[in-house]
């Protein structure tokens, strides 16, 4: 065995690796969201969201090979309503930034993965670290009056995306205890199999162009396979209260790949909002009993 494997092994580091790949997991996914913007003009939002969604199950099928995986019958149940939120929940996101700035939509897709740490919260201080990433979310809001000039049906996208963001974390939770990358694959199929035909009816052959196919799989590997890949690893050992605040980084990550690849700058207050998201995620870390972080079981590992 490895000294690599040996140190991976530690206590203290094996209870930080969920965290880092959850916090590797935003960072991948607001910079392939950011980057999959520039694909809108060729082939639209619903055409984006089937070349993310669509590459991405190819990929993790030829990775992952899911199967070779002994799965039940309730299994694949659960994987199934995964998958089809996963699938929906990128859907309508890429619906919402058609029309809606991309810090506006982070903002109020966040608020499903909010209500779900609101949901799940049980002390005071829970509550304080909620309060604080609400905060933070509504300075990321553009609060000089020009909320009312925002599309109403694309604030009706994102909102769907939060709902369906939410319950990507619950029945994540719940097909959490199965080998991770198997998992992943037959959910991000099932999402294909949910987003390709909206894709296909709205940007035709187009999809299927070589210089777009290549686009396609960058946004693929980038902001589906890897981001998916590390949230359930992340999911097995953070409970969901947890998650769901320390998620909120997403609007402030966002806000900084909005930054550095699309040239949008922050005012003071989005500034002010990074600072307070990033404490209540922290503080949402270190206030989390050990006894609600205790791993589930994977019935695939070795005893």
């Amino acid at each position: 065995m490895s000294s690599l494997t040996l140190a991976l092994r530690t206590p203290r580091i094996a209870a930080i690796l969920p965290y880092l790949a959850l916090i590797g997991g935003m960072v991948s996914l607001s910079a392939g969201t950011s980057f999959a913007k520039t694909l809108y003009p060729m082939v639209g939002p619903a055409g984006t969201a089937a070349l993310r969604v669509g590459l991405s199950a190819l990929f993790l099928l030829l990775v992952f090979r899911p199967w070779r995986s002994a799965f039940t019958r309730s299994d694949l149940r659960a994987l199934a309503v995964y998958g089809g939120v996963m699938g929906l929940m990128n859907l309508s996101f890429y619906m919402a930034l058609n029309t809606i700035p991309l810090g506006v939509a982070l903002a109020i897709e966040f608020m499903g993965p909010l209500s779900v740490a609101l949901f799940n919260s049980r002390r005071l201080i829970h509550f304080v670290w909620v309060g604080l990433a609400i905060l933070g979310l509504g300075l990321l809001l553009p609060l000089d009056g020009s909320v009312a000039t925002l599309d109403p049906v694309g604030c009706a996208y994102a909102a769907a995306a939060a709902v369906f963001w939410a319950g990507y974390i619950v029945f994540g939770k719940r097909v959490s205890h199965l080998p991770s990358g198997a998992t992943v694959a037959i959910g991000m199929s099932v999402a294909a199999m949910t987003v390709v035909p909206f894709g296909i009816a709205g940007a035709g052959l187009a999809l299927f162009d070589p210089r777009i196919l290549v686009l396609g799989l960058v946004v693929a590997l980038v902001s589906s396979a890897l981001p998916y890949t590390l949230d359930m690893i992340a999911l097995r050992h953070i409970p969901k209260r947890t998650f769901g605040v320390a998620v909120s980084g997403d609007p402030a990550i966002g806000a900084l790949a909005g930054l550095f690849v699309l040239g949008e700058h922050l005012s003071t207050l989005q500034w002010l909002a990074i600072a307070a998201i990033i404490t209540a995620s922290v503080g949402a870390v270190l206030t989390s009993p050990s006894d609600e972080a205790q791993p589930l079981q994977d019935p695939a590992a070795p005893a």
